[in-house]
């Protein structure tokens, strides 16, 4: 394993429990997307099938384990334990508008036409537009609390470090995934205008709005 591929784990670990730990602390999961933390879950339960079917590493094992049990601990939170403070009204992002097409490209561009190959298909697609309802909430209400910014921010990291560790995998180890690559640079690109707007106004100590 890189550097690259390290850190990036490391930052989308840091990304779920900056998350969880705004709600818990907070009582509270105003200006957090329910409907993006339910596609992220449906990702990872879609991705990591295959901790049915092979082992891999201990780390390996352990971090899909963590990722998958901490997307539905959110998903409860939002929609269970918290649920008076969710702010449905501003979370209106049609995620069929997602689901839908994603699932149709999965079927058609896959590496194997396979149920577990286009299970993992579908949620390297989906993942890179997972973030849209958030992204789209935020510019319905206007701002983002500051620790909302940090877990988004980690978030893009995370597919930023990710892109990079493919491009060291083709120079040093010849290994090249088109379908991951493409899916990461999508991803990449949908926080770009949010990455700025972090470094020029969260960073100074301002609060972080978009154009509603």
């Amino acid at each position: 394993m890189n550097i690259f591929r390290l850190t990036g784990d490391l930052s989308h670990l840091a990304a779920i429990i900056i998350l969880l730990l705004k709600i818990w602390k907070t009582r509270s999961c105003a200006g957090i997307s329910g409907k993006s933390q339910i596609l992220f879950a449906l990702v990872f339960t879609t991705r990591y099938l295959d901790l049915l079917t092979s082992f891999i590493s201990l780390y390996n094992t352990t971090m899909k384990v963590i990722y998958i049990g901490c997307s539905y601990a959110t998903v409860y939170l939002i929609y269970a334990k918290f649920k008076a403070t969710y702010d449905g009204n501003h979370d209106t992002f049609r995620v069929e508008f997602l689901v839908v097409p994603v699932g149709g490209l999965a079927f058609l561009v896959n590496h194997d036409f396979s149920p577990l190959e286009i299970l993992w298909t579908f949620s390297i697609y989906l993942e890179s537009v997972s973030i849209l309802p958030q992204l789209f909430m935020i510019s319905k209400t206007g701002e983002a609390e500051t620790i909302t910014t940090h877990y988004l921010f980690f978030l893009g990291l995370y597919r930023a470090l990710y892109l990079i560790n493919w491009i060291w995998r083709f120079y040093f180890e010849g290994f090249f995934d088109m379908i991951a690559i493409v899916a990461g640079v999508v991803q990449t690109i949908l926080y770009c205008d949010f990455f700025y707007l972090y470094v020029t106004k969260v960073l100074k100590g301002k609060k972080l709005s978009l154009p509603a």
